[in-house]
């Protein structure tokens, strides 16, 4: 047994990690008449808690930065590799046979980060194969740029735009303030510069291969997004979004009015998308994700059954319950519970 599935993988760690684990004290190595690590039982088996451990950067997963990583646990752990994606490198996985202090988390959380791994420590995780519901924001998050800064710059407006940016960063205006106030200085901008930022939309590398391996497992998956419809809606079509929420841009006679039309998606409104489409889906809260990277965000983080600051400033980080500071968005998939996928 070398796989679960042809996908996904749950493996003995040493078909991954030979180098990392050679009679280390603190790690359960059991060998079977397979000449595995581990049964299918004991992968299989739930733990009090799970910590998931990648590389941010090529090789920082090693010996020495592994002992440090055990050292705080202070318990024997039984060591997995899991690979959820074909194009995602091996993850570690170590089940913990009880939970750790907040302090232990924090302390680990910060190690993680001065040795360039990334590091979560999930207690509950929603399951692959379990329909769910995951809602992403759009700038930053699902493609690589904030749109209005791009529109503004080919309007014009571009130093307008970013003072208004830092007064709401200041704490001066809120979001739909500020929204307001950076749309209106598109005044009379032609249709067309959203028509040149959308060509040219930079999509998040490993966006499309999450979206399609969580469609395949009948998830729901949408936008929340405090941009523009404009852009939405066309992720929507190109990526088959179950649903998406955005501002809606006016245009008259080919120009920007200035003008948002209807209610502002702020905060408050993405929070409630996330209970909305579980509610309406009779989705558990444990099957419910939300990934995003500004304070925006926080509330849909917040509400979600796993909520995921990615790319995020480190004040997001902090809030935020689980973290993916670098990297492919399909990293998203090493957050998720494989355990019930059989051969």
């Amino acid at each position: 047994m070398s796989r679960l599935s042809s996908d996904i993988a749950v493996q003995p760690v040493k078909q991954f990690f030979p180098e990392l684990f050679q009679q280390h004290p603190i790690v359960l190595l059991q060998e079977t008449a397979e000449g595995l690590q581990v049964s299918p039982a004991q992968i299989s088996a739930p733990a009090a808690a799970t910590l998931r451990i990648w590389d941010s950067v090529p090789d920082a997963l090693n010996m020495m930065t592994l002992r440090q990583i055990l050292q705080p646990l202070a318990q024997p752990v039984l060591a997995l590799s899991c690979q959820p994606h074909a194009d995602l490198a091996p993850a570690l996985e170590l089940r913990l046979q009880t939970q750790l202090s907040a302090e232990t988390v924090s302390q680990l959380r910060e190690l993680a980060a001065t040795l360039t791994l990334e590091l979560n420590y999930l207690t509950t995780q929603p399951k692959l194969t379990t329909p769910g519901v995951l809602v992403m924001d759009m700038d930053s998050t699902a493609i690589q740029i904030e749109c209005i800064d791009e529109i503004a710059l080919l309007a014009g407006v571009g130093p307008q735009v970013a003072a208004v940016t830092a007064a709401a960063m200041r704490g001066e205006l809120d979001f739909a303030q500020s929204l307001r106030q950076r749309v209106a200085t598109l005044k009379d901008a032609p249709e067309q510069v959203l028509a040149t930022v959308l060509e040219q939309l930079p999509l998040m590398p490993g966006l499309e291969a999450l979206v399609a391996t969580l469609l395949q497992h009948n998830w729901t998956v949408a936008i929340a997004s405090g941009g523009f419809t404009y852009f939405t809606e066309a992720l929507k079509q190109r990526l088959a979004l179950s649903a998406t929420f955005a501002n809606v841009l006016e245009i008259r006679d080919g120009k920007l009015t200035g003008q948002v039309v209807g209610d502002i998606v702020d905060a408050q409104v993405k929070a409630q998308v996330v209970q909305q489409l579980a509610a309406g889906r009779d989705i558990p809260h444990g099957q419910t994700v939300a990934i995003g990277d500004g304070a925006n965000d926080l509330p849909m983080l917040a509400v979600a059954g796993l909520g995921v600051a990615f790319h995020a400033k480190p004040l997001v980080q902090a809030k935020a319950q689980y973290a993916i500071r670098q990297g492919s968005l399909l990293q998203l998939l090493y957050l998720f519970d494989t355990s019930d996928i059989s051969a």
